[in-house]
């Protein structure tokens, strides 16, 4: 029985998408629930499984297709039987080994004798685009398949390790090859995925149409690296998470929120609309940009939940799997530059909100303490607000008010 392959329904903030990649090809078996095309919005990649056990029957819309919520994007058979490999068409996908029987040569790629890896179109994309040798992978996949998950636990490998693989001297894609001449000038050109192209919209958006100023601080961490250094092994132990910064700044927002209630505001066109409650949005960095999911009712969370959201946030957006509702709906956002390195800077507001707290390195620098010098160590902190619904007294005192609770830990316990 044929059945049409639909791209699933859009929430209503999202009008189309883009078919990102066709993890089955025409006459390729497919089990139930089994994953088998990519559906990539501006704010999230949702997946289409197979209803059931058979095969694709055609593919509708190709890769780098833009589909609607609901659209027919192929067809499916069910209870069919087909290809277990995939056929000659899918680009360069070869079989693992190197005693193949002869009989798969006519219609399929023969890879045995070349002893390259097999690799779905996901993973082979993330493996080009990061110069990754396939047979340096190795694969978990049926028939030793290497998955798009193989390929980033290979690269978070590589970064942990501080070694990075060797690029492949091969063409990547339409990239030129990495050996090049002297003189040569290689260029790439891709186009923008929906995240990012979403992600220049809204920031190009937020400075034509905020009134968006910022006002600096620093905070000495030093309260705060003494407080984890002597709760750290006990913290974790009992809630089985580490206990990091961002759990503090967290909690020191949402008291500072509660004080300045402008701060947790926003504007819908000529309305200011005040926020009884605290959903902060933490910033993310993943393969495919920035997202920021959202924490919700943090003056109801402890640390050790606040830390188990973001492990839970962090891991999503690694693997591309944060739904939308869980994007949504902030009313104020921190981000950290500090992971990177960064010492300073202007972060931009995420509208619709009214501000964004922007966290940044911790810089040991000799700081006068009681009429002596002393080394401290000190991170610059940064509110970047939008002038139209915050004043600068506000913007200034939610700033002294975070940098109070973060350097006398305790007053974030007792509200004071």
């Amino acid at each position: 029985m044929s059945t049409e392959i639909k791209a699933p329904v859009f929430p209503e903030s999202v009008a189309e998408g883009t078919v990102a990649t066709w993890h089955k090809q025409p006459g390729e078996a497919c089990s139930r629930d089994e994953l088998i095309v990519d559906i990539e919005t501006d704010k999230v990649v949702l997946e289409v499984v197979a209803p059931a056990d058979g095969v694709i029957e055609e593919i509708l819309k190709g890769e780098g297709d833009t589909v609607e919520s609901g659209e027919v994007v192929g067809k499916f058979k069910e209870g069919a039987t087909g290809e277990s490999k995939p056929a000659a068409k899918d680009e360069g996908k070869k079989e693992e080994g190197k005693k193949e029987e002869a009989a798969e040569t006519s219609s399929e790629t023969t890879a045995g004798s070349s002893g390259e890896a097999i690799l779905s179109p996901a993973a082979r994309k993330l493996a080009e685009e990061n110069n990754i040798k396939p047979e340096a992978v190795e694969g978990t996949g049926k028939d030793g398949r290497v998955t798009k998950e193989d390929v980033q636990n290979h690269i978070d490998a590589g970064k942990s390790s501080g070694t990075t693989s060797a690029p492949s001297a091969k063409p990547a894609g339409d990239m030129p090859q990495v050996d090049v001449s002297s003189g040569e000038r290689p260029e790439k050109r891709v186009p923008m995925t929906r995240l990012r192209a979403s992600i220049a919209k809204r920031l190009v958006n937020a400075q034509q149409t905020a009134a968006m100023l910022t006002t600096f601080n620093e905070v000495n961490m030093g309260p705060v690296m003494e407080l984890r250094k002597q709760y750290k092994e006990s913290f974790e132990k009992r809630h089985g998470v580490k206990l990091g910064f961002m759990s503090f700044f967290t909690k020191a927002a949402t008291e500072a929120l509660k004080r300045f209630p402008a701060v947790n505001a926003s504007i819908d066109g000529n309305d200011m609309v005040y926020h009884g409650y605290q959903d902060i949005g933490i910033a993310v960095s993943s393969d495919r940009g920035l997202v920021v999911p959202v924490l919700r009712d943090t003056d109801a969370l402890g640390l050790a939940g606040i830390e188990k959201k973001i492990v839970e946030y962090g891991t999503k957006a690694k693997e591309g799997k944060l739904g939308i509702e869980e994007m949504t709906g902030g009313t104020f956002t921190i981000t950290n530059g500090g992971i990177f390195g960064s010492l300073i800077s202007t972060p931009i507001l995420n509208p619709p909100q009214t501000a964004i707290l922007g966290m940044h390195k911790i810089q040991e620098r000799p700081m006068a303490v009681n009429g002596k010098v002393e080394i401290q160590p000190m991170m610059y902190l940064a509110l970047s607000y939008d002038h139209r619904m915050i004043d600068g007294k506000e913007a200034v005192q939610f700033l002294v008010a975070i940098k109070e609770m973060l350097e006398d830990p305790a007053r974030i316990l007792l509200d004071v």
